[in-house]
């Protein structure tokens, strides 16, 4: 008998008992529903730009699928305001966002200070001496600098650092966190 994926899952759960002797695996019933986390049904952001006053409320994944339309709004909202130039963001940046708001348990709206820079503006901001990356990672779409309003910068910083694959710089005097999808590295200023 040749049983396709679906197939195989939906006989497996009308089996309890004798699936776990089939798979070998017979400690499955051994672990406490508490342990299983709940699988994610959607995931949501909820944006505002900092210069332009924009915002996005989107869901832009659900049930396993991203949302063209939603990222649309992403990119515009997230794009270089000086040049008005959009750009893709890499997707794992926007996830570990979300992450970050899972972990403080937030749904607050999430202030966007910087997103995509286009190489002008990169060298703009480098040339006034804003302290910017000469190969900014902002200026491929996999930087961001944010804060959350109403929570202590120090939480989101330490939330950051527990979701991000990438760089966090904690900007304590500015009032923001860098996060960014490149090597892993950390920084305070």
């Amino acid at each position: 008998m040749s049983l396709n994926r679906r197939q195989f899952l939906q006989w497996v759960s009308s089996a309890p008992l004798a699936s776990p002797l089939l798979l070998g695996a017979p400690n499955v019933f051994a672990t406490p529903a508490s342990v299983i986390e709940p699988i994610e049904e959607h995931r949501q952001l909820k944006l505002r730009s900092l210069h332009t006053g924009e915002t996005a409320n989107v869901t832009y994944w659900e049930q396993g699928e991203y949302s063209i339309d939603a990222l649309a709004d992403i990119f515009l909202l997230m794009r270089d305001h000086r040049e008005n130039r959009i750009a893709p963001i890499d997707i794992q940046l926007l996830d570990q966002l979300h992450s970050i708001q899972q972990k403080l348990s937030s749904s607050k709206e999430i202030l966007l200070v910087s997103g995509y820079r286009s190489p002008q503006t990169n060298a703009k901001l480098r040339e006034a001496g804003k302290g910017v990356a000469k190969q900014s990672l902002h200026m491929s779409g996999r930087a961001m600098d944010f804060r959350i309003p109403g929570l202590n910068l120090r939480q989101v910083h330490k939330a950051t650092l527990a979701s991000t694959i990438g760089g966090v710089g904690y900007y304590g005097r500015s009032g923001y966190i860098h996060m960014d999808t490149g090597r892993k590295r950390r920084w305070h200023l």
